[in-house]
């Protein structure tokens, strides 16, 4: 594992991105409340058919998905061209416009059209966070600081359920869901707000060959102690990770022209098995159940006997546990490892959602109290270990595995198997819960026993390696190992020249 301390600026960055993952975990989890509460409901007139419901619900949860498989395409192609800032903000006025939309929707249609584009503004976000986070990183905590984007995007979970706890209490029918609604502009016009403070990513800044900045951020990211190269020179962390991360970007430059650009992704046969991978740890992710247990939660507590305002505040405790054990994920991820954390995560996930089905099984529609109790301590058991092992860790796992000239594509790639995976799962949920009921999380079950196989056998660590050495466990290869990363004249002046820059300024 290397070295390489985060500086204030690195914590200050980390934490201005995270209003992005605030932005995608309130505007997912909002609408799961509303459909909560009596004065929605009632406005759209789906209190008293629950057939009409079931549709408008699924296709609601359908189009957000599929706005966020438009928006992680867009991201790939933007990322690249435009550059992680200007996609940042562009994702964050989509999100905003898409939130203000759903808070003054005056019919269904309306409704599903604001659903779809703030989907697809989410989907922006949940792609380029993880990977703005991760190139700014240090190696040795780059899962703790990425890991927030899973932990800060439970906490838009979190506050979503407590705001509708709240509004579910008004006596204003028209409050209960619009200003829940509204309040999703907040967070992307927050991190709108404070872009001028984002630096842009400096390995982005390599790809377009302006080194003298890429470099200027690189030396405020780190504060670090002297490292003694193989020529028993003392240079700098930020120094030697600038050298490796030159030296890389100008390798794979000309690998991919000389290989043809960007048909390699799918053609050889590294790059083949990162996007099949990325895709698979997404999707798998989802397969647990976990989204279908969220969104339909008022569904499942009434099945256990549960109403009213009880549900909603039973679901506002299920996310803040949420929340808890992802900023737990993120600061044991270093040590752990993502692989065998989310292995844990899953197998934790299999058990305790069987127990779930167990107890619905035996003591659904009764007043059993210690049966109905059980349940709900399962599903808490379960949302603790997906939150602690799986959610954060899959964002980091995935931000991570592609070389920097492909990130944003395979990261894209790989959220769209979040939101296929979330089409399929939840467009598909209100009518198999409403007649098949606990027997729909049993594939679930099932799929989660194969996943943790594939995981287990086929899928390489990451924990510790710089994002250039990762290349090493996918058979690519490294320009510079980190061991070997001397201090040459390339990279003397780069810094001699950010330097004047800086002067003549």
């Amino acid at each position: 594992m290397h070295g390489g301390h985060y500086s204030a600026f690195n914590i200050r960055i980390i934490l201005f991105l995270t209003l992005g993952s605030l932005t995608y975990g309130y505007a997912f989890s909002v609408i799961s409340n509303t459909f909560g509460q009596p004065g929605f409901l009632q406005y759209f007139n789906l209190a008293n058919n629950p057939s009409y419901t079931n549709k408008i619900e699924g296709s609601i949860s359908g189009l957000f998905s599929a706005g966020g498989i438009l928006g992680a395409l867009a991201v790939g192609y933007m990322c690249d061209k435009h550059g992680r800032k200007i996609t940042m903000n562009t994702a964050a006025l989509i999100c905003i416009i898409g939130g203000a939309l759903q808070a003054g929707s005056i019919n269904v249609a309306m409704l599903l059209v604001a659903r779809f584009i703030t989907g697809c503004g989410i989907g922006m976000m949940v792609v380029l966070i993880p990977i703005f986070q991760a190139e700014i990183s240090p190696p040795s905590s780059r899962g703790l600081l990425v890991g927030q984007h899973g932990a800060w995007i439970v906490f838009g979970y979190a506050i979503a359920s407590w705001v509708g706890v709240g509004t579910f209490y008004s006596s204003n029918l028209s409050f209960q869901w619009r200003f829940p609604l509204a309040l999703q502009c907040v967070f992307p016009l927050g991190l709108f707000c404070c872009s001028p403070w984002v630096p842009e990513s400096p390995r982005w800044l390599l790809m377009q060959g302006r080194h003298a900045e890429s470099w200027d951020i690189i030396s405020r990211l780190h504060v670090d102690g002297n490292i003694v190269d193989a020529n028993k020179i003392k240079i700098s962390y930020a120094q030697k990770e600038f050298h490796q991360m030159v030296k890389q970007v100008e390798m794979d430059s000309h690998a991919w022209i000389a290989g043809g650009g960007a048909r390699q992704m799918y053609s050889k046969a590294s790059y083949r098995k990162r996007m099949m991978i990325g895709f698979f740890t997404q999707y798998s992710a989802q397969a647990t159940g976990a989204m279908v247990v969220s969104n339909y939660m008022v569904n499942l507590y009434n099945d256990l006997g549960f109403s009213g305002g009880l549900v909603l505040i039973l679901g506002a405790l299920y996310v803040t546990v949420a929340t808890m054990a992802n900023f737990l994920a993120s600061f044991v991820m270093d040590f752990v490892g993502r692989v065998r954390l989310l292995i844990i995560g899953m197998i934790g996930c299999m058990v305790t959602l069987g127990l779930e089905c167990a107890m619905e099984a035996e003591y659904m529609g009764t007043n059993n109290r210690v049966g109905n109790s059980l349940g709900v301590f399962f599903i808490f058991c379960f949302i603790f270990f997906y939150a602690g092992g799986i959610d954060a860790t899959s964002y980091v796992y995935c931000s991570e595995i592609f070389p920097t000239h492909i990130r944003s594509q395979g990261m894209a790639f790989s959220m769209i198997g979040t939101f296929l995976s979330t089409v399929v799962f939840l467009e598909a949920g209100p009518t198999a819960l409403s007649n098949i009921r606990w027997y729909y999380y049993v594939m679930f079950i099932c799929l989660t026993a194969v996943h943790v196989t594939i995981l287990w056998r086929h899928f390489p660590e990451t924990k510790g390696l710089s994002l250039e050495e990762i290349n090493m466990r996918f058979g690519d290869e490294v320009a510079v190992h980190f061991s070997e990363a001397g201090y040459d004249d390339s990279s003397r002046n780069h810094e001699s020249n950010a330097t004047e820059m800086k002067e003549g300024i």
